[in-house]
């Protein structure tokens, strides 16, 4: 039986995804085990990022995860490579460092360049009395980019989050809406989204519960993976069946008792 038209997206090669090209495309296939968009759709996240926290440069707690608005006023540049180059950074509350250990000073000077408003996101740090984010998880001059919740996900060397991430963001649009196929009373039982939505909250949880087995949304994925695999042995011995001359009788549905 050919599959259904609607689900020929999916099929497609990651080549055809934002944050996929010719040099980190191997690298998709070994993490996710092939190289189609639903290999990587299967890819879970295992954990989030949270980038809510907005405070002023003065308030941010040590130790926590926060986004800031800065503005760039020096560069720190030292030649020993043991020692950090550091970029010091101003809010209307207070000043700040960014610390980086072993990084070009060219490359620097182009993504923060002195008198530039720009927005960070890293953990906060307290040093020898002063504010400082080693490392900034984010740098950029739109804010929108830098997701509140932030999914985290299972890597392989040479592939980072942030560009599993935009590949994820670039596939959930081919998402078909599909014909439910489970149970009415069961799904509601349940409390099941649609399996468009599920794919969708799989990728993008809020709180702790949504990577939890337990999240409706990955339950019901589970359940159908289950069903799935049900369905295919159901139809491997309707075929034997047949051919040895006996008659195939369905099994019994996974939820009756």
């Amino acid at each position: 039986m050919p599959r259904p038209f609607a689900l020929d997206p999916l099929f497609r090669s990651l080549t055809t995804l934002a944050g996929v090209g010719p040099k980190n495309a191997k690298l998709f296939e070994n993490l996710l085990g092939g190289g189609k968009i639903l290999d990587l759709l299967w890819h879970k996240p295992i954990d989030f990022v949270d980038r809510s926290y907005t405070p002023k440069i003065a308030d941010a707690e040590n130790g926590k995860i926060c986004t800031l608005h800065i503005t760039i006023q020096k560069h720190f540049p030292n030649p020993k490579r043991s020692v950090p180059y550091r970029v010091w950074c101003t809010d209307d509350s207070g000043a700040m460092n960014l610390v980086f250990f072993n990084a070009k000073k060219d490359w620097l000077e182009k993504q923060l360049p002195v008198g530039k408003q720009i927005y960070v996101s890293g953990r906060m740090e307290a040093f020898n009395g002063n504010h400082q984010m080693v490392h900034p998880d984010a740098i950029t001059s739109d804010k929108d980019s830098i997701e509140s919740i932030e999914p985290v996900y299972p890597l392989t060397a040479g592939l980072t989050n942030k560009a599993v991430r935009k590949a994820v963001n670039s596939s959930l649009p081919m998402l078909p809406d599909l014909e439910e196929w489970l149970d009415p009373a069961y799904k509601k039982l349940k409390k099941w989204p649609q399996w468009k939505e599920a794919v969708e909250q799989l990728h993008n949880p809020k709180d702790p519960q949504s990577v939890s087995p337990n999240e409706p949304a990955r339950e019901r994925l589970a359940y159908d993976e289950l069903l799935a695999n049900q369905l295919s042995l159901a139809i491997v011995r309707r075929k034997l069946r047949r051919q040895n001359g006996r008659a195939w009788k369905p099994t019994k549905k996974l939820h009756d008792k």
